[in-house]
């Protein structure tokens, strides 16, 4: 078994909509039906004793060995505590291969799972060893090291329920929900809006409590030392007992609590010392240690919290007794769990010296023992949710000090005797204000039950019924895409909106390009969705990007498909034929959110086939109003856009909206058919995105097809009276689609210049010419650099072919070069003739015929 070309689907795709590890796997003839491994499946069970039954899947008749590799990544996963479930293998129509698909909740863990999937499913087959219990283990670590810690996770499950977008930011905390100009970020619990300013107070525990003493909010007593002599000063100006703590420390790191003689005040100090230079003494505040979790404006939840402790049995030692608490599975090391495994180190120590114990000391039965003065869960404590018990006053208490410091999110310590009383009334005070505050003890506390505090948050961030998003277009097809993706971009700037664009040419945020290239990809799709200057995105969204990684967002408002017809790219990727390229093309109609719209070119069956996947509505066009297909759908009181009478025609179930294609530039008056194509499309996609008729309107009459606005998109220009185009069409529809435009164009003479796309079919790159030379008297063929896998000279000969009986070619020629080849058309070129000129590097091109049209050289 043979493992190539593991990649990672990181949004919905052709299999699944969760994600995935996808991998081309090659079985030996053996291998491609395990009842013939003998004794396979009971070794392999031996290995991995909690593997799911293994059986053929739909229509698999035999159970092929990368059938078992999937289903063992899988349940490795499963045991590791990852949600997963889907998985799927597919045979190729190359003997022996299969794509294998793997759902997978984090990336890292998945990929890991596959890896050692391979290593397991190769022990059993030579009868190896497999330490099992060790990879369950290190998976999980992993995962707990990957998976967003509890306190974020739980705003993230939160956004998700309210339908809003998330994506991590870093491999650690911080994450962007919702997209564009409507995201919002936060790190672990703390918001984008909270300042920069307002957290460094928080960490300055002098000046908040100056701050908070000023508002008339009750704190403890105390000042900053400088080292330990000053310490015990302090403690006898405040009285003992006394509280040392870092200035700006956190999760009480250095804190040492009821400090009573001068020598657990010098070990305090050394303490605290070891985490901060800068060092508070306080007065002691006696009672309980409350932690009290503010957001916005209103107390959310609140929990008394209790050092780590251990109760005496007299029969184990307090180290025994230690281990054995740290049995409970709720226990972790990270924060993972509900609750912390008790550190047992130098400052437990010292805490048990302080009560006159040692660790191997056996204290009696019903004895209290603690293992720390603070109460921080991080460092073993517990939590008790006291939420339904906080007193009105001391609730306002506790707001007051989060907006006196500026905090959104805050964690205020109380110290009080009971949490159903005013502070005031029982010397009860905040010791301490905290930004992003830990939430675990509110979301699983160790007794009580937990609050929605993560959702609470997300309600601060997003106002009822805003869920983060902005409008998303996908425009996929075989031709089109790209003059579609502009024109509908260019409607929504009418619209005064800030649009990001994806497609060949590149990405474009509000009119600047940020980047070249073929950006129809999943990455810059996501570049797009993360900018927040994009009010809405348009993403032309290709075969490829859908096949590496699968789509950049959930969902989308409306889906385009302008076209499959004897479609690209066939043979490449295992995708052989026109309707496993429709199926792969219709992701984005199936992942349409319920609310969108799916726009679909009815004159094309295969993708009006298409309106059956959809969870939102369906607005057909063509150019025929007639076409069956529209005429039922519009019977059925549904949106379709036509052409009659020389207008694009909107007709809704309540009305008809017309606007003369004379008025529509790309189009020529009408005359160039697949341009009046992607003006319906584009006038569809607009109003399934609500756009006013006027605005669209004024949109489709002011988009001109120029060099500056749509390169290598039917361009025109004049070269000494003769007629120039330059468009970018690559395969035999669109070869099609400019015959019949050039046809509709005046011209004496007409000459071709073109080259293939090597990575092509034979038959593909053959027909472009066999089409070209029925239309055109002169036709230069030509080779560059670049032949994306052929040998030099294959493509031009298949071209040579295309055109060994062509009826109207009389001259043919040959060149090296794209721009020797423009050169050769062009010097020829007399008034009243036509050229086009089928470029391949489209921006170079584009500006060689624009310097020879200025020039008229």
């Amino acid at each position: 078994m043979e493992i190539s070309r593991v990649r990672a689907l990181r949004g919905p795709n052709l299999w699944t909509h969760h994600t995935a590890i996808q991998a081309i796997v090659q079985c030996q003839p053996a291998e491609c039906d395990i009842s013939y491994l003998t004794g396979f499946e009971d070794r392999l069970r031996r290995l991995f004793p909690q593997l799911s039954a293994l059986h053929p899947v739909g229509h698999e008749e035999r159970m092929s060995l990368a059938r078992v590799l999937a289903q063992v990544a899988l349940d490795l996963q499963a045991q590791s505590g990852c949600p997963v479930t889907f998985t799927c293998t597919a045979p190729t129509l190359d003997e022996g291969v299969y794509q294998v698909v793997v759902e997978y909740s984090e990336e890292e863990v998945g990929r890991k799972a596959f890896e050692e999937a391979q290593k397991l499913c190769q022990a059993a087959l030579n009868d190896g060893t497999y330490d099992l219990n060790t990879v369950l283990a290190d998976l999980r670590e992993l995962d707990e090291d990957v998976r967003l810690g509890p306190s974020t996770g739980s705003i993230v499950d939160a956004a998700v329920v309210r339908g809003i977008p998330y994506s991590r930011m870093t491999e650690g905390s911080m994450v962007r929900l919702g997209w564009g100009s409507k995201q919002r970020r936060i790190q672990a619990a703390e918001i984008d809006a909270t300042s920069a300013i307002a957290e460094a107070i928080a960490q300055d525990k002098q000046l908040s409590k100056r701050l908070l003493a000023a508002a008339g909010v009750p704190v403890p007593e105390g000042r900053e030392v400088v080292d330990a002599e000053d310490a015990w000063k302090a403690a006898q100006e405040i009285g003992l007992p006394v509280v040392v703590k870092p200035q700006d420390g956190n999760q009480g790191k250095g804190v040492t609590v009821n400090i009573t003689s001068q020598e657990q005040l010098y070990k305090a100090f050394a303490a605290a010392k070891e985490h901060r230079d800068n060092i508070l003494v306080e007065r002691f505040m006696p009672g309980s240690d409350y932690r009290l979790l503010v957001v916005g404006d209103r107390l959310v939840a609140a929990a008394r919290r209790e050092p780590p402790a251990v109760v005496g049995d007299g029969i184990h030692t307090v180290k025994q007794l230690v281990d054995k608490v740290n049995e409970d599975p709720r226990r972790g090391t990270g924060h993972a769990t509900s609750l912390t495994k008790i550190r047992f180190d130098d400052i437990a120590k010292t805490c048990l010296s302080n009560q006159g114990l040692q660790p191997d000391s056996i204290p009696p039965k019903g004895q209290r023992v603690l293992l720390r003065h603070n109460a921080n869960l991080s460092t073993g404590g517990s939590a008790t949710d006291v939420t339904d018990d906080v007193h009105p006053d001391v609730a306002a208490r506790a707001v007051a000090a989060a907006q006196m410091i500026g905090l959104d999110i805050c964690g205020v310590d109380v110290v009080c005797e009971s949490i159903l009383r005013p502070l005031e009334e029982q010397g009860g005070g905040i010791v301490e204000v905290n930004a992003a505050p830990g939430l675990r003890m509110h979301l699983s506390p160790s007794y009580g039950k937990g609050r929605p505090v993560g959702e609470a948050i997300v309600n601060t961030l997003f106002k009822r019924g805003q869920d983060g998003r902005i409008p998303i277009v996908a425009v996929t097809g075989t031709n089109g895409k790209t003059t579609t993706v502009r024109l509908i971009s260019h409607i929504l700037t009418q619209h005064q909106l800030r649009v990001g664009m994806t497609n060949t040419d590149g990405v474009y945020v509000n009119g600047h390009c940020i980047d070249t290239g073929d950006c129809s990809g999943p990455r810059s799709a996501r570049n797009v969705l993360y900018h927040p200057d994009v009010d809405a995105a348009v993403l032309e969204t290709a075969r490829g990007g859908i096949l590496r990684e699968g789509l950049a967002f959930d969902h989308c408002d409306v889906a385009v498909v302008t076209n499959i017809g004897a479609g690209d790219h066939l043979g490449l990727n295992y995708i052989t034929t026109v309707d496993e390229l429709a199926v792969l093309k219709r992701v984005i109609v199936q992942n349409v959110a319920p609310h969108g719209t799916a726009v679909l070119n009815a004159a094309d069956p295969i993708v009006a086939a298409m309106a059956s996947k959809t969870k939102g509505r369906v607005i057909f066009f063509a150019a025929d109003a007639g076409n069956p297909i529209m005429t039922t759908h519009r019977a059925h009181g549904h949106t379709v856009v036509y052409v009659e009478r020389g207008e694009v025609v909107l007709a809704t179930p309540d009305a008809e909206y017309r606007y003369p294609l004379a008025n529509v530039p790309i189009t020529m008056n009408g005359a160039i058919g697949f341009q009046v194509e992607n003006t319906m499309a584009s006038v569809a996609a607009a109003w399934g995105l609500g756009l006013p008729w006027d605005t669209i309107c004024k949109g489709i009459a002011t988009f001109s097809s120029d060099s500056h606005n749509a390169a290598g998109r039917f361009n025109l220009f004049n070269y000494r009276g003769a007629t120039v185009i330059a468009d970018y069409g690559h395969n035999p529809d669109a070869m099609t689609a400019l015959v019949h435009a050039v046809e509709a164009l005046p011209a004496s003479r007409r000459s071709v210049v073109i080259s293939g796309a090597g990575d092509r079919r034979d038959q593909d790159i053959r027909q472009q010419t066999e089409i070209l030379g029925r239309a055109f008297d002169e036709v230069v063929l030509f080779e560059d650099a670049c032949q994306r896998g052929r040998n030099n000279g294959e493509v031009i000969a298949l071209l040579r072919e295309g055109l060994a009986n062509a009826p109207r070619t009389k001259e043919r020629h040959e060149v090296h070069g794209e721009f020797k080849a423009i050169d050769m058309a062009m010097d020829k070129l007399q008034a009243g003739e036509l050229c086009l000129i089928l470029v391949d590097q489209v921006a170079e091109a584009m500006a060689h015929i624009a310097a020879k049209c200025e020039t008229g050289r």
